[in-house]
Parts: structure tokens; C-alpha cells; sequence
């Protein structure tokens, strides 16, 4: 293999398949990474052996061929390169890099040993979706995941592939999180339509890499999923469980309605959590008057504190606790000026949504006091 590479391409790819290069100590070809020309293109290939990232990157191809190196090493000479232009030769399973002033010889291994990355059998049918709104739904739904060895079903994303629409949900069992997507924001042919949980760490490797003006397909099989654009593909294994039964825990009929202003009650909790006790504990509270809501928080060791925001109320009068975090979480993910925050009670879910775009809701529960 003998290659003419720009360092900004170079890097681009490495920072790709960064975080997912292995550390497995019985398996050492798994801190490398591949290095093959590929048609027109050079492919830059890392595998934890549950994930797998291919990038392909512009570069002038004098010779093809393929290498195996280790990662760290190449990743710290790119990085702290000056020169914006390198070549690169494989000279018997060492790597020859060379730039107009600097020269270095990395040992190589047999690329035949690095771990052979799985295809996806089931090519024909696919979910097509632009990455702006992919990336988007990601982002809105991701914080209510968690990583758990315990209960490998949270440590995902729900996919559900329906007649008109996608849906993406996640849940930590404290909350939950749904983003739908409608039928004029994707194209998909599936004869059967799939329900999948893809694990956490892929999707957020998806919303890192994903460009937002790429379009990207989505390819599905028995135990694997793919997602690839023009220049990437991430394939990884599909976790193995039943995803909790949420409907029954969404709010159907509330007790207590608030419209608020979104900034404002961001600003109260932001404020009011410096108060807040080990359990990142605020209290939300109506007024007898149904015109304001109160958040507030105290900590023996520090005070207390409280903000009064002007609502639109109805329904019952209510104290419950929230923590402010997880509040904070779905506040960040809905857009529009005011929202809803829809109350069952101090022990039941709550939910906030925005009262203009019904795609996304988020369900919260409340901190038990007693």
C-alpha cells in the first residue's frame, strides 16, 4: 500500500473510530486499527467487537493494499502534526510515514488478524432519513438512557418502525423519554416492520459521526443493525431483551395542567437547584391562587431559596418533588417559548411537552418524600 493523504482528512477519520477502539488485554489487534484503499478512497476501520466503524476519506492511491497499526500511536503522530500533507507506505507490515519534515516507522500487524467486520444480509429493505433530523431525535431522547449491566434493555433505544411513523424511546425508569417521527420526514420498505433496542453506545456514536446534511439508511437483521451514509457505516449488535411495557406509566388524564414559559422555569431551577440536598431535590408547589408556580429547594447546611414564575393553572393544587437534573433534562430538549407541565399528583408521572410539536414528550418522576 503506498498513499498521498491530507492530515485534516487523516484526522477526521481517526477521531471517528476513536472511542471505540478495544482495550481487550486478551485480545491486543483490538487497540488497532485497519487501514485499507478501497476503490477510489481510503477506509480507516475500528472494532470493539460489539461495534464497528468504517470511514472512507479522499486520498490519492499509488498503491493499494491494507495494514493493521496500532492506534494510539498513529493517533498522537496525526494530532500534533504541522505538515498538512503525508505519505504513507506499507513496507513489510511497517508503516512508513512521511511528511515534508518528519519521518516515522510504525511497527504494523498482519491485517489479516484484525477482527473481520460483519455485513448486513437484509440489504433491500432500510429506513432513509436526512441526519439533521435523525441526529436531532437522538439528541432529545438520549439523556433518559442509562447504562445498566443489570438491565442491558435500559442501556438502549427503542425502535419502533410503525405503518406512518418511527419512534424512538428511551427510559431509566425514573423517566422516559419519545421522539415519533412522521411518515413525510423518512422513506422505509420494510414488509415486516422491526422493534429493536439499540444499544447506547452506538447511538451515541451515531449522533457524534453523523453529518447533519447527510442522508443515512438504516439496514436491520436478525441481530444487527447498520447505519450508513456515503462516507460511514456503523454496525453494531442489537441488545438481546423485552423493553419495559411504558404505555400504561403516560400520563393519559392529568390532575394539574401548568402552562409555563420555558426560559423562566429553566432560569427558576438552574437558580433554586444551588439549594438542593444530596438528592438534587427541588419542590414544586401552586400557589392556593392557581397564578404562580413555586419552585424551591433547601439543604440544612446551606439555606433554602424559592422563584415565583407566572402560570396559566388549572386543576388541583399540588406539592411534589422533582429532581432538578433529570427536570432539567427534558426542559433542554423541548424548542418552543411555553410548554405544558402536566401533573398526577406528588407520587404519579408527570410529563412536560410542548403544546405546538407533538412529536416529543417527557415523562418525569416524582421524588418520593416519605
Amino acid at each position: 500500500m503506498k498513499i498521498l493523504i491530507l492530515r485534516s482528512h487523516l484526522k477526521s477519520a481517526l477521531d471517528a473510530v476513536s472511542r471505540i477502539v478495544g482495550e481487550n488485554l486478551n485480545l491486543p489487534i483490538l487497540k488497532n486499527i485497519l487501514i485499507k484503499t478501497d476503490t477510489n478512497k481510503i477506509k480507516i476501520s475500528s472494532t470493539n467487537l460489539e461495534i464497528a466503524i468504517n470511514k472512507k476519506i479522499p486520498g490519492k492511491i499509488i498503491e493499494e493494499g491494507e495494514i493493521s497499526i496500532l492506534f494510539s500511536v498513529f493517533h498522537e503522530i496525526v494530532n500534533n502534526l504541522q505538515s498538512e500533507r503525508i505519505d504513507l507506505e506499507d513496507k513489510k507490515r511497517n508503516l512508513f510515514f512521511k511528511t515534508d519534515n518528519y519521518e516515522a516507522l510504525i511497527q504494523g500487524d498482519n491485517p489479516q488478524d484484525f477482527p473481520i467486520i460483519p455485513n448486513i444480509k437484509k440489504e433491500k429493505e432500510f429506513i432513509e432519513i436526512q441526519g439533521i433530523i435523525l441526529k436531532d431525535g437522538i439528541n432529545k431522547v438520549i439523556n433518559a438512557s442509562q447504562f445498566s449491566d443489570l438491565r442491558p434493555e435500559l442501556s438502549g433505544v427503542l425502535l419502533t418502525v410503525g405503518p406512518n411513523n418511527i419512534k424512538l424511546t428511551t427510559t431509566d425508569s425514573f423517566r422516559l423519554a419519545e421522539k415519533t417521527f412522521s411518515n413525510q420526514q423518512f422513506k422505509e420498505n420494510f414488509n415486516i416492520k422491526p422493534k429493536i433496542i439499540i444499544p447506547l453506545k452506538t447511538i451515541q456514536e451515531v449522533a457524534r459521526n453523523l453529518e447533519e446534511e447527510s442522508n443515512i439508511k438504516i439496514f436491520i437483521d436478525e441481530n444487527q443493525i447498520l447505519f450508513k451514509t456515503e462516507d460511514l457505516e456503523i454496525i453494531s449488535r442489537l441488545i438481546d431483551g423485552q423493553f419495559p411495557d411504558y404505555e400504561p406509566i403516560i400520563p393519559k388524564e392529568l390532575s394539574t395542567e401548568i402552562l409555563i414559559n420555558r426560559n423562566e422555569l429553566i432560569s427558576a431551577v438552574k437558580l433554586t437547584s444551588s439549594f438542593s440536598s444530596r438528592n438534587n431535590e427541588v419542590v414544586v408547589k401552586i400557589k392556593e391562587d392557581k397564578k404562580v408556580l413555586e419552585i424551591y429547594s433547601a439543604e440544612s447546611n446551606l439555606g433554602e431559596n424559592k422563584y415565583l414564575i407566572p402560570a396559566k393553572i388549572k386543576g388541583e393544587s399540588v406539592t411534589a418533588s422533582f429532581n432538578w437534573k433529570y427536570l432539567m433534562d427534558g426542559l433542554k430538549n423541548i424548542n418552543s417559548e411555553n410548554i405544558l407541565f402536566g401533573l398526577q399528583g406528588d407520587t404519579k408521572p408527570s410529563i412536560l411537552k410542548s403544546l405546538s410539536d407533538v412529536s416529543y414528550f417527557y415523562v418525569l418522576m416524582p421524588i418520593r418524600t416519605s
